[in-house]
């Protein structure tokens, strides 16, 4: 940008990108769009760092979408999973390699944005943002967009990225929509050394009482992360599965550091990535991994893509270059995590209706386990695996097709 722009832009207040939120997909963005030399002010409502209801398994591909020279913060390395059949017929798996990291959220998120500001992106904590306008009074011209915080005042911007979780604002400019709701809950446990030593290495799943549930243990040294997670609307089933889960485990007697509750949402297939020229990435996109819910490499990837694409849509002249960029990240999404969710939704369709089928042939069956590995370490997606091993999509297949039996049997 010539310095006579740049002088023109700080008058008039007008950042390149405006990053809303400073989660791992906001902060991908934003350190994608400073990368690329751009003006770019993120904006986060909470002060960090800051606590997110998450697993904190960090797998293969989000290992592989991390800025360059960026330190993981490990608390354990995984080795080793114990599946469970809602508490029955436990098995467990064992890896030479490292499957994936566990992390403590607030440490991880702060990183990033530490990465992003390095890069030379602002930030600004303590900032709510009410609306996102692109027209009327409060926009100069058609290539900005203005983003009105709470409190009156107006920040500027030639492109805008949300990444403000699913419940956002930005999202809702956009018209994302959503078709799968999940309900998470977690809890923190700080155990004694004897405790924490059984589970160094090792992480606990448990397929669950209730369609398409499962609970976790991931041990972080000195605390195990706990949680359990199910469609929205079984709040009481799922609040009583985390209870008789911890119990189950030996671990009632310690009393957690936080308890805490959140909703994933899944977004539907038409659901729109974007509106002139503001995007959304990750949870404000409902970007995560269906089956499992895995959201953090969703982020991390859609984020980055939002950040470059963002930069282009802040360089278009007119409404129709800037709705080509947005149709090109829409396209680039979908080309990569689109395919993942749908391959992820199959499988969610299936695991519901047979669960313990899954569990006999992940723990019986050397093909799956390595399927299995092979995916938390990111040398395949699951996309990928349905498209490259015949033996995976036929499983596929098979499972597509005992769903529809099922539909067809279950009718009156």
């Amino acid at each position: 940008m010539s310095s006579e722009n740049s002088s023109a832009d700080d008058v008039r207040q007008v950042w390149d990108v405006v990053v809303v939120g400073a989660g791992p997909a906001g902060a991908s963005a934003a350190y994608a769009a400073a990368v690329a030399g751009r003006r770019v002010l993120v904006l986060e409502k909470a002060e960090l760092p800051r606590y997110k209801t998450c697993g904190g398994g960090i797998i293969g591909p989000s290992r592989d979408s991390l800025p360059p020279g960026f330190d993981l913060p490990f608390k354990d390395r995984v080795h080793a999973v114990t599946f469970s059949h809602n508490g029955r017929f436990s098995r467990t798996r064992r890896s030479r390699q490292m499957m994936f990291g566990l992390i403590n959220r607030p440490e991880f998120d702060q990183q990033l944005v530490e990465h992003a500001q390095k890069a030379g992106a602002e930030l600004r904590t303590g900032v709510a943002v009410q609306r996102v306008e692109q027209h009327g009074s409060a926009v100069p011209d058609r290539r900005t967009v203005a983003v009105v915080l709470q409190g009156g005042e107006t920040v500027l911007a030639r492109a805008v990225v949300g990444a403000d979780g699913s419940a956002g604002r930005i999202g809702a400019h956009v018209g994302v929509k959503l078709d799968q709701v999940d309900l998470g809950l977690e809890a923190e446990i700080p155990v004694p050394e004897t405790v924490a030593e059984d589970w160094k290495g090792r992480v606990l799943i448990d397929w669950g009482p209730m369609p398409g549930s499962y609970g976790w243990v991931f041990p972080k040294g000195d605390t195990l992360t706990v949680g359990v997670i199910s469609r929205r609307g079984e709040g009481a089933a799922t609040k009583r599965y985390l209870e008789d889960f911890i119990g189950r485990l030996g671990l009632a007697g310690f009393e957690p550091s936080i308890s805490s509750g959140h909703l994933t949402r899944c977004r539907a297939d038409d659901s729109p990535l974007s509106r002139g020229r503001v995007l959304v990435c990750g949870d404000a996109a409902g970007l995560l991994e269906p089956w499992t819910r895995e959201g953090i490499s969703f982020a991390l990837r859609s984020g980055r893509l939002a950040g470059e694409w963002a930069v282009r849509i802040a360089e278009a002249h007119d409404a129709v270059d800037a709705r080509r960029q947005a149709l090109n990240y829409a396209f680039a999404v979908k080309a990569g995590l689109g395919v993942e969710m749908s391959v992820g939704k199959r499988m969610l369709a299936a695991f519901e209706r047979r669960p313990g089928v899954f569990h006999a042939v992940l723990t019986g069956f050397r093909p799956a386990w390595k399927a299995f590995k092979d995916i938390t370490q990111g040398s395949t997606s699951l996309g990928e695996l349905v498209r490259t091993h015949p033996l995976a999509h036929r499983a596929l297949l098979a499972l597509d097709r005992r769903q529809a039996d099922d539909e067809v049997s279950s009718r009156p």
